[in-house]
């Protein structure tokens, strides 16, 4: 996302990623639509709104103004959300152990964030609360996949998702100019071969594998890979120019011991 905006507006880079994704799909798993029954869309509908069409955009605005590793450390409130929204709305339990381990990797995280605050004053913190209406997001979908869609497989749920969301995707980017005054230059041209990485990988491919994931595990053992996802962040960070430190690094460790307690089976 940070080197597609370089010469893409955030608007434009949501609606492309969703649209070059869709495309994707539909190309390797368009017959998998056939396994999803009537009465289960509704639930395909929500997914795709609340778990990719509105977060496609809130990250792209968060990018744009936020080091990508800080947006990432963000995405982090995830398993927090997915607990408690799961617990409240979909009446899934859980225990201490897993509650100690989401405060945990959620103390890890603030200190990632204080300490990224501090090392980049100059930047708007008031976009992290679009990452964290994200996570809220995805903490619904999660639950709704595993209440309601766990035995749709995770390529139909994740091709009905962008099969519903091409069109308005097309209807956004429509808006901003891109068919009309997008220049082929050298620059743009290197922002969508990183889009369509993203689109390909970044979403398609890792949104089937963590659909299958959330089916055979729990949505808590699921959602808490988004503590990894700020580790690899900031390697991929550190190799753009951003800062790293100390106390990132011991932040780190600390989210990785809320992973472990959240994921550690009973004896």
């Amino acid at each position: 996302m940070k080197k597609a905006l370089i010469g893409l507006t955030p608007v434009q880079v949501g609606a492309l990623r969703i649209i070059i994704t869709a495309i994707f799909l539909l190309l390797i798993g368009f017959k998998s639509l056939k396994q999803i029954q009537k009465h289960q869309w509704k639930y395909i509908v929500y997914t795709a709104i609340l778990g990719t069409f509105f977060p496609a955009f809130m990250f792209a605005f968060a990018v744009n103004y936020l080091d990508s590793s800080i947006v990432a450390i963000l995405n982090s409130l995830t398993p927090f959300n997915t607990i408690i929204f799961g617990a409240l709305v979909f009446g899934f339990a859980f225990n201490k152990k897993q509650l100690l381990g989401i405060l945990i990797g959620l103390i890890g995280t603030m200190i990632l964030i204080l300490n990224g605050a501090a090392l980049n004053p100059n930047q708007n913190y008031w976009f992290a609360f679009l990452i964290f209406l994200a996570s809220i997001g995805y903490a619904f979908n999660v639950n709704m996949i595993k209440k309601h869609l766990n035995e749709v497989s995770a390529l139909s749920i994740t091709v009905g998702n962008f099969v519903l969301m091409i069109i308005p995707a097309f209807i956004v980017l429509i808006s901003t100019g891109f068919f009309t005054e997008f220049e082929l230059t050298k620059t743009n041209m290197s922002s969508l071969g990183y889009i369509t990485i993203l689109a390909v990988l970044g979403t398609g491919v890792a949104k089937v594998l963590f659909n299958k994931m959330v089916q055979i595990t729990t949505p808590i053992f699921a959602s808490s890979v988004t503590y990894l996802i700020p580790i690899v962040a900031v390697f991929w960070g550190v190799l753009d120019g951003e800062e790293l430190n100390f106390t990132q690094f011991l932040a780190a460790v600390i989210i990785l011991l809320g992973v472990y307690l959240v994921n550690k089976k009973k004896e």
